[in-house]
C-alpha cells in the first residue's frame, strides 16, 4: 500500500477513534468535531511520524524524477546534447551537423 494512503487512513482512523471517545460527552456536535480534529492532528504528529516521513520521501522522489524528466525533455527540445538526452549512438547521431541523409548539405541539390 502506498505510504500516502497509509498515512491518510491513519489520520482518518485516529480522528474517528477520538470522535468515538468524545461521543458520550455532553457537547455540541460541532465542538466535538473540532476537539476531535485538533486532538487527532496533534496525536498524529507524534504517532504517525514514520508514515509521514515515508510519504514525504515518496513525494520528494517523485518530484525529483519529474524535474529530471522535464530537464531532459527541455534539453532535447532545445537540441542540447545532455547526458540524459545525448542520443543513442545511432547513424543519425554520427553524421556531421548540417548534412542530410544523402550526404549533401541542406539546400544544395
Amino acid at each position: 500500500m502506498s505510504p500516502a494512503v497509509k498515512y491518510t487512513l491513519g489520520r482518518l482512523g485516529l480522528f474517528l477513534v477520538v470522535l468515538a471517545a468524545l461521543w458520550p460527552v455532553e457537547l455540541n456536535l460541532f465542538v466535538k468535531l473540532l476537539v476531535a480534529l485538533a486532538f487527532s492532528a496533534t496525536a498524529s504528529f507524534f504517532l504517525l511520524r514514520r508514515w509521514r516521513d515515508e510519504t514525504a520521501e515518496q513525494w520528494a522522489g517523485s518530484a525529483a524524477r519529474r524535474r529530471a524528466e522535464k530537464d531532459r525533455l527541455r534539453s532535447a527540445l532545445a537540441g542540447d546534447p545532455g547526458p540524459a538526452g545525448a542520443g543513442d549512438g545511432g547513424p543519425a547521431d554520427s553524421r556531421p551537423v548540417g548534412e542530410d541523409d544523402d550526404g549533401s548539405s541542406p539546400g544544395r541539390r
